[in-house]
């Protein structure tokens, strides 16, 4: 009797350590601020939307960003002089007539352009699970309560599909990261040939390249290789952001085990254990990322500055940045 008895208290001695080392290891996770890159979220519309009502949508947001602000975190990130700074593509002139009036020129402006007939608008926005949904629907419902005309926010396939949209008339607004915005009024990268018939409405925001994995020994871009990554749909801007990213660490496609998916589809993988890392490419926070934290840890992949400073010199769209810990 004694002998089990005591075989009893050892196993429970056992169990008590297991449980402690488990909860010291809980408690000892920090989050740490994590050093990325960045390009700009941006508004393109379609050269046809009449001046005023690029005007009027321009200045139903940048006349209320505080108010917007309490909507979504994305307002509180709002600044006219950010809106007005892109160089790549020219604005639309009902855009830069409201910059101008708040003492700001922008590089350029498109000719021939804001000449249509008014009417109410569609915005391409993004994925359900990204940023660009969630705060395109938060300002085309400011906008709609704010003016005589409708702004209806719909999902989309994000930037790419934004800028093939507007082309095809299916949408008239769309958001655009900065990089994907170039190619498509360049004719590269993603794009066979120049893209005619949109122009800039304003930069709202940075979009944040987030290297997201649920293990904390992928300290490093530099452990991704050989492991399961998912760098976005093929041909996207992820995609692009990824290779750019890999390059600048000396790694190829072929270093790692490549998957092509969705910011959702990437969350679900992770969170399944599918996949090893994935790539995402927006706002911060990000509502799969919140998403996938809510089930367990998850951990930021910084990108050093030896490694950043030579994406830098190599592409002219990124720009560093610091993700504060605790946003997720």
């Amino acid at each position: 009797m004694k002998k089990y008895l005591a075989l009893a208290l050892a196993l429970v001695l056992v169990l008590s350590l297991c449980a402690c080392g488990a909860k010291k290891e809980e408690e000892t996770y920090t989050p740490v601020d994590t050093d990325t890159v960045a390009v700009g979220a941006v508004v393109i519309a379609r050269d046809d939307v009449p001046e005023d009502e690029i005007y009027d949508f321009v200045s139903a947001i940048f006349e209320n960003t505080a108010a917007i602000g309490e909507q979504h975190g994305k307002g509180k990130e709002l600044d006219v002089n950010f809106a007005a700074s892109v160089t790549s593509v020219p604005y639309h002139p009902g855009a830069a007539k409201y910059f101008a009036e708040k003492g700001i020129n922008v590089a350029a402006v498109k000719d021939g352009a804001g000449t249509g007939e008014k009417r109410d608008l569609t915005f391409g926005t993004g994925g359900e699970s990204g940023t660009y949904y969630a705060f395109g629907g938060v300002l085309a419902s400011y906008v709609s309560g704010q003016k005589d005309f409708k702004v209806t926010a719909v999902t989309s396939g994000g930037s790419k599909a934004n800028i093939e949209d507007l082309t095809a008339g299916d949408v008239q607004l769309g958001f655009a990261q900065s990089d994907v915005m170039s190619y498509a009024y360049n004719g590269e990268r993603l794009f066979d040939a120049p893209v005619e018939g949109f122009s800039v409405v304003a930069a709202l925001y940075m979009e944040q390249v987030q290297i997201v994995t649920t293990n904390s020994k992928i300290a490093s871009v530099a452990d991704l290789k050989g492991k399961t990554v998912s760098i976005g749909a093929v041909g996207s801007g992820v995609y692009f952001n990824a290779i750019d990213v890999l390059t600048a660490y000396g790694l190829t496609e072929d270093d790692i085990k490549p998957v092509y998916q969705s910011f959702g589809d990437s969350a679900d993988s992770l969170k399944d254990g599918k996949i090893d890392a994935a790539f995402i490419v927006a706002g911060a926070p990000t509502t799969a990322i919140t998403d996938l934290a809510t089930a367990g840890h998850v951990y930021l992949v910084s990108i050093d500055k030896e490694h950043s400073d030579k994406l830098l010199a190599a592409s002219p769209f990124y720009s560093t940045y610091t993700i504060p810990a605790g946003t997720y």
